[in-house]
């Protein structure tokens, strides 16, 4: 044995071979590759959760969700998070969100997924149906974008286009129709052979302007030839809670989603109110325009009538600014040329009528001028929507004359905002640098501020704006149908509440705007505030008082007549006018000792509940006026009522009425149809019978003419079935068919058609209709050449010789003298000589000298 401090030799090597075997043997390190470190953060990503509340999460098809991203969406807006996951559930919905929320990619993209590929076979399978052509285009835009990456055909039936063209795009077996319900009812009326029972998806834009007064009648034909097991959906900015103004769109068990109740426009918009007379607008107007805009900035302005927006673009153009219009009665490339050029931000302004201020979207608009103050409370609200959209803030400018203030009262109340007056001149030089604060905390708290326009500043503009139309004869052409116009305006617009005429009467006087409290001087607002004051100057003595101080002063010769009937007056009403004075001044003592407040924080008009002091306990009393009565008023469908509408009408009980008004009510109520009387909804109307009504408000009979001479032109069909019947062969992606012959298409699918290669023996009726009348054309040529001839065709044809000659020369030649006729055309069959003579078989013509020619 070694010694204990070194171990053996043979130890040594057991160690050494036991720890070589317990090693692993050692490998060279390779690189992973750069294709296995892309399939394992593939796998990751698959196998990673998505995001809650996203498109991800949604389920949606990769084409789609491409089309998605590739538009610019990467989170649902609110709306869109609610009301997607219940319509791809296929549920009917009823939505509504303020303007600029993405109410359009809400319903477009599940549209879109349920679609998913093209079936020319399957027909129409998804409607949208919108208030407005403008509305409709931008759809059919939208609907290009997010379906980029599908198959799917989308086809635009407005008004305004040609008939053929729209008759190309439903014989294209579109798998969507976007249109406008006026041209599209118009169609089916023409088109027999056109169904709607393929349809399984169906969308209502801007569904409380569809149900209104306008479309009642073409959306009733519409419904009635779609299918009940459809799924229908209603979007809007401004819809009701309740829906039984929407029976007719045949909603199963609808899903309600109301969003921005408390805030219906935008948080970003700014508002701001001018009082001024109505001769003033143009003044204001083109300030307005010229300093307070910047010219950098896009601005629309809305008008009452199409003759208002002639007149502003003249005026403007007079003034050296460009501007685009769009108006109703507009064609249809030019309105689409203007709203172009003001899109691509080649003109700054653009003047509309209420045509546009329903769902048109122009991404960078900054302004909007309202030029007439609506009448309605929401179409307020979708006219100053076209601003403030997708996080971008804007300012409303509107012009409200003393006519307009029962209705700015209404607004509010449906808005549920305060509104008060500007203060005064006075109370600003009293402190300016307070109430400045004041009015800004009150902007701050969302509180509505309306003023006056300077008078120095419109009495310089108004200089202007007459000389400009003194020098231009378009515009003074334009004043008198501009006036006629408005008047006509102002006798249908719908009437504001009692309650609201009665309470602008009691309003306080306002001051000056906030807005122009930059542009004004403290000497100027003196000069306003003691203008004001004469204004409102009361003189102690009455004229006749007055005048007969002067004639006593003049001539001391006894007193004056109506000197002494005066002091006679005032003797008996002396009292009076001294107690009412004293209760007046005794109100205004305890109110200034009781509240130490400036008077502008009093004038609160409307906004804020107030504090009821009755015997009524709030909790436990039914009261028969709902307290959203207001709000729910403003978003009804029924025309042209507004806040006048009486709210029990639903519950009054139908009985037959026993005076002369009411039993005339109660038949403008029926109509008799097939043998009964119907009851007509609210805003139906009877036409007369085999007639439609346009867009235009014409009634028109319908005539299937055009669709026939189409038909004829173009040798195409539009079936029922959705596929193309064309007499000329057209081709479809299923193959193409060649007169009565249907060759399949090339591939796969080819060998499995049995018996593809035999003809068809069954004949569509274009065939037919096209064999009849070649039959028909072939007699008709028969019974002409007979007549022609005076004897029955073929009756030489026994005495013809094998070698095709006649029986002699002679026999020939008298037959020849007998049938040729003045211009030389010979009924001599061959090659004819100078006589008309021929051999061979088949007629020729000779010419004048009798030479014919096979």
């Amino acid at each position: 044995m070694a010694p204990s401090g070194k171990p053996s030799p043979s130890a040594a090597a057991a160690a050494a071979a036991s720890s070589t075997a317990d090693r692993k043997p050692w490998r060279r390190p390779q690189m992973k590759s750069k294709a296995a470190g892309k399939k394992k953060a593939a796998q990751a990503a698959h196998n990673k959760k998505p995001k809650s509340g996203g498109f991800e999460s949604m389920g949606l098809c990769e084409e789609v969700y491409r089309g998605v991203r590739h538009k610019g969406y990467r989170v649902p807006t609110p709306i869109q998070r609610k009301a997607m996951p219940l319509i791809l559930a296929g549920l009917d919905v009823a939505a509504m969100a303020r303007t600029g929320s993405g109410k359009t990619a809400a319903f477009l993209v599940p549209m879109l997924q349920r679609l998913r590929h093209r079936d020319p076979g399957a027909g129409i399978r998804a409607l949208i149906l919108s208030p407005t052509r403008d509305l409709a285009t931008q759809t059919l835009k939208f609907t290009h974008q997010l379906g980029k990456f599908s198959d799917l055909k989308t086809g635009l039936i407005v008004g305004g286009g040609s008939m053929e063209s729209q008759f190309e795009v439903l014989a294209d077996n579109p798998d969507i129709i976007i249109a406008t319900p006026g041209r599209f009812e118009h169609i089916l009326s023409m088109v027999d052979d056109l169904s709607l029972r393929s349809v399984e998806y169906v969308v209502f834009d801007e569904a409380d302007s569809l149900f209104s007064l306008g479309f009642a009648e073409q959306l009733h034909k519409i419904l009635h030839k779609l299918s009940d097991t459809r799924q229908t959906l209603l979007f809007s900015a401004t819809m009701p809670k309740a829906l039984a103004e929407f029976a007719k769109a045949g909603l199963r068990d609808p899903q309600v989603i109301r969003l921005d109740l408390d805030k219906k426009i935008s948080p970003d918009l700014k508002l701001a109110f001018f009082t001024l007379r109505q001769e003033e607008k143009l003044a204001a107007l083109l300030y307005l325009v010229r300093e307070r805009i910047s010219s950098e900035e896009q601005t629309m302005i809305f008008v009452s009538t199409k003759y208002h927006v002639e007149f502003l673009n003249i005026l403007f153009r007079e003034e050296g600014l460009e501007a685009s219009l769009s108006y109703g009665a507009m064609d249809q490339e030019a309105r689409t040329i203007h709203i172009s050029r003001f899109r691509a931000r080649k003109t700054m302004l653009l003047i509309v009528t209420d045509v546009a201020a329903r769902g048109l979207d122009i991404p960078l608009l900054d302004n909007v001028v309202n030029w007439d103050f609506p009448a309605k409370p929401k179409l307020f609200i979708h006219r100053v929507g076209r601003v403030a959209r997708q996080g971008r803030t804007g300012t409303a400018f509107t012009f409200v004359t003393s006519e307009d203030m029962p209705f700015l009262l209404d607004l509010h109340l449906f808005l549920s905002k305060p509104l008060r007056p500007a203060p005064t001149e006075e109370e600003l030089l009293k402190d300016m640098d307070g109430m400045n604060l004041k009015i800004n905390q009150s902007l701050a708290d969302g509180e509505t501020i309306y003023g006056r326009f300077p008078q120095t500043i419109l009495d310089l503009c108004s200089d202007g704006v007459k000389e400009v139309i003194s020098g231009c004869t378009d515009l003074i052409a334009l004043e008198k149908p501009c006036a006629n116009a408005f008047r006509l305006y102002l006798k249908t617009r719908a009437m504001p509440s009692k309650e609201s005429v009665r309470r602008a009467k009691d309003l306080p006087r306002e001051g000056l705007h906030p807005m122009f409290r930059d542009v004004l001087r403290p000497d100027e607002i003196s000069a306003i505030a003691f203008s004001e004051r004469l204004k409102s100057f009361r003189p102690k003595q009455t004229i006749l008082e007055a005048e007969g101080e002067a004639a006593k002063s003049r001539s001391s010769k006894g007193s004056n007549q109506w000197l002494d009937v005066m002091k006679k007056k005032r003797e008996v009403h002396e009292g009076i006018i001294n107690l009412v004075h004293e209760q007046s001044g005794d109100l205004a003592t305890k109110e200034e000792d009781t509240e130490n407040i400036s008077n502008w924080e009093k004038k609160e008009v409307c906004g804020k509940k107030r504090k009821s002091q009755s015997f009524r306990d709030e909790d436990h009393y039914i009261s028969s006026v709902p307290q959203n009565q207001h709000s729910e008023a403003g978003l009804s469908v029924k025309g042209n009522e507004g806040f006048v509408q009486d709210r029990l009408d639903a519950a009054v009980l139908d009985l037959v009425d026993d005076e002369t008004s009411g039993m005339q009510a109660q038949k403008t109520r029926y109509h008799w149809m097939k043998n009964k009387f119907v009851k007509l909804n609210n805003g139906d109307r009877v036409t007369s019978t085999g007639k439609i009504k346009t867009e235009s408000s014409a009634k028109l009979k319908a005539s299937k003419d055009i669709y026939k001479k189409w038909q004829q032109k173009s040798h195409r069909a539009i079936s029922s079935g959705g596929k193309d019947g064309a007499e000329g062969g057209s081709s479809t992606p299923a193959g193409y068919q060649r007169g009565n012959r249907r060759y399949p298409a090339a591939g796969r699918g080819r060998s499995s058609i049995p018996n593809a290669d035999v003809p068809s023996e069954i004949r569509n009726p274009q065939q037919m209709r096209k064999g009849r009348q070649e039959k028909a054309m072939q007699n008709l040529r028969r019974n002409e050449k007979s007549s022609k001839d005076g004897k029955s065709p073929g009756k030489f044809q026994k005495n013809r010789r094998p070698n095709g000659s006649g029986r002699d020369d002679k026999f020939q030649d008298s037959r020849s003298q007998k049938s040729r006729r003045p211009d030389g055309k010979g009924k001599a069959g061959g090659k004819g000589n100078a006589k008309g003579f021929g051999k061979g078989k088949g007629k020729g013509k000779g010419n004048p000298k009798g030479r014919g020619t096979r």
